[in-house]
This record gives structure tokens, C-alpha cells and sequence, in this order.
């Protein structure tokens, strides 16, 4: 591979990598709070045909990024209401809205336009900017591969911060883990779990919108059937395997990113469209499987550490004893 291939492969892993990003955000917010969000591909897709009718119809970018997070919020607090209040099972609802918005959307979309595809042919949305980071766009090879990337891009680095401050360094950050740990004795010293679950599902859910405004109007200008393609699913799984970590669930969705650009250039030599098709998720099931078996095998050892440090103690309390 020649310097220009390597720098467009990273690039481009790099872009991929960006909705990913924000659901496992996503995910790690909720499961902080003990809880699995498995209805952000149903606050993806919402998000993404909302802020493209609406930036279409206003002409105003940052009137379609606005809208489309508060639908997004909008079809969270519905869930939370259905869980937390309603008692109905949280995966089984999650599941359900995935589906039901699935094919409420094309719905929308049909009743919009009058296609089942996409809204390119009434809706074209306005799109995010690209964006020349000064002095780093003129650095040979970090140029190439970090400066010229979509707002929602960065908006994305930023976030991993904004989420870890967020977890680890705030009263509400605080909360939020107390209730995911002991739900019961956070209840005793005065904090509602109810209200922590759906607060940082409506963050979670923030969240996750921008994740699915990165496609629309960001990587294309319009919305597109089914087009998350699983994402929700993947940047789950990316926040689990990081245990919750907003750094590890980050740099796990980059690895999967990796994988789909993978993909991507394996077309130039593959032409069976179903295995290309099915190249993703199986790289993604091998680097589950490699990278859960790491983090076992760093578990054992952090045991044995443990178990040879108490050895250790209780020798040295037996050799101070009369």
C-alpha cells in the first residue's frame, strides 16, 4: 500500500468510526446506571429522519441538530415512562421500539416524500461542515488522516471527555454510578432510582442522536432506509466489553471501525456481495470473542495478584507473632 492509501484507509476508519462512537457513549451512560440500552438504534434512526426533514424545511443546520436530539430525547422519555412507571420489561420494550421505528420511520419517510428509500428526492438535508484544524492539516500524514473530518467527527472526540467528566468528576456522575452499583442503598440515603434511570437515559439518548445525525447530515445529506445497519448493536457491545469505560468503549468502536473499513477495501478484491455483506459482523464477532479473552486473562492475573498479596500479609502477620 502506498502513503496516500494507508492515509485515506485511516481516514476513512476514522469517519466510520464516529456513529459507533456515540452509541457506545450511549451505552456506557445507561450501564453506569445498571441498566443495558438496547433502544438506541430506534433513537438513532429517529434522530436521523428528523433533523433531515426539519434542516430541509428550515433551511437551518442547527435547527435540524436540535430538532432531531429532541426527538430523539422524546422517544426516550416514552421508554423510561413504559419501563419505570408502566413496569414493562426494559429489553423487551427496547426491542420493540428498535423494531416499531424500524418501519415507522420508512413510514414517515413514504408519507413525506412518497419514497420508501430514501429522502433524497424531496429532503435533501443541509449538511455538517468539514473542518481544517489549523496547524495539524499542514503536519504530512496526521494532516491527511485527523484534519478534514465532519463536525460531528470531533463533536465525537469531544464527547468521550465530556462523558468521562461527566461519570467521574460531577455530583451527578456520582449518582448515577451509586444507583448502578446498589440501587437499594442508594434508595436509603435519599436518591430516587427512577429518577437516575431516566436521567441518564435521556442523556444516553442525546447521545446516541448525534450518532445518528452523523449519518444524515453528516456522512450523507439525506435519510436512508434501515440505515444504523446494526450500529446500536455494535457500539453496545463495544461500551460492554470496556466495562463501562468512556476511553476503552472509544477506542473499542475505533478497533470495529477498523474492521468495517476493512470491509470497505476487501471490494476491490472480493466480489461475493453477501460474504462483503457479512464481513463486518464477523470480524466484529472474532474481535468480541479475542478482546473479552484478553480482558480475562488480565481478570486472572489481577486475582492472583490479589490472592499472593494476602498470602503475603498473612505471612507476615504469622512471622510477627510471639
Amino acid at each position: 500500500m502506498t502513503l496516500e492509501m494507508i492515509e485515506s484507509f485511516l481516514f476513512s476508519a476514522l469517519r466510520i468510526s464516529t456513529p459507533l462512537m456515540y452509541v457506545a457513549l450511549c451505552a456506557v451512560v445507561s450501564q453506569q446506571g445498571g441498566l443495558l440500552n438496547m433502544a438506541a438504534e430506534s433513537m438513532m434512526l429517529t434522530s436521523a429522519l428528523t433533523g433531515v426533514i426539519v434542516s430541509a424545511v428550515c433551511q437551518n443546520l442547527w435547527l435540524g441538530i436540535l430538532a432531531g436530539a429532541l426527538s430523539s430525547m422524546l422517544i426516550t422519555l416514552f421508554l423510561c415512562f413504559a419501563t419505570f412507571v408502566m413496569k414493562v420489561d426494559l429489553y423487551l420494550m427496547s426491542i420493540a421500539m428498535n423494531t416499531a421505528l424500524m418501519g415507522g420511520t420508512i413510514y414517515v419517510m413514504w408519507a413525506a416524500t412518497g419514497s420508501k428509500a430514501n429522502t433524497a428526492a424531496y429532503y435533501a438535508s443541509l449538511q455538517m461542515p468539514q473542518i481544517q484544524i489549523p496547524i495539524i492539516k499542514d503536519i504530512p500524514f496526521l494532516g491527511a488522516v485527523l484534519s478534514g473530518h465532519n463536525g460531528f467527527t470531533y463533536l465525537g472526540w469531544i464527547m468521550i471527555f465530556a462523558v468521562w467528566f461527566l461519570i467521574f468528576r460531577t455530583k451527578l456522575g456520582l449518582r448515577i454510578r451509586s444507583v448502578g452499583q446498589n440501587p437499594q442503598a442508594a434508595e436509603s440515603v435519599g436518591i430516587s432510582p427512577r429518577k437516575i434511570y431516566t436521567i441518564s437515559f435521556l442523556i444516553a439518548g442525546l447521545i446516541a442522536s448525534f450518532g445518528g445525525m452523523f449519518l444524515s447530515m453528516g456522512y450523507q445529506n439525506m435519510f436512508i432506509r434501515e440505515m444504523t445497519g446494526g450500529k446500536g448493536f455494535i457500539g453496545m457491545a463495544a461500551a460492554t466489553i470496556a466495562n463501562a469505560s468512556p476511553v476503552g468503549a472509544a477506542l473499542i468502536s475505533v478497533v470495529f471501525g477498523l474492521a468495517d473499513a476493512v470491509t470497505n477495501y476487501s471490494k476491490l478484491y472480493i466480489t461475493d456481495a453477501q460474504f462483503l455483506a457479512a464481513m463486518p459482523y464477523l470480524i466484529t464477532v472474532i474481535l468480541l470473542f479475542v478482546l473479552s479473552a484478553m480482558r480475562q486473562r488480565m481478570d486472572v492475573k489481577r486475582q492472583h495478584k490479589r490472592r499472593l498479596a494476602a498470602l503475603k500479609a498473612q505471612e507476615e502477620m504469622a512471622a510477627g507473632e510471639p
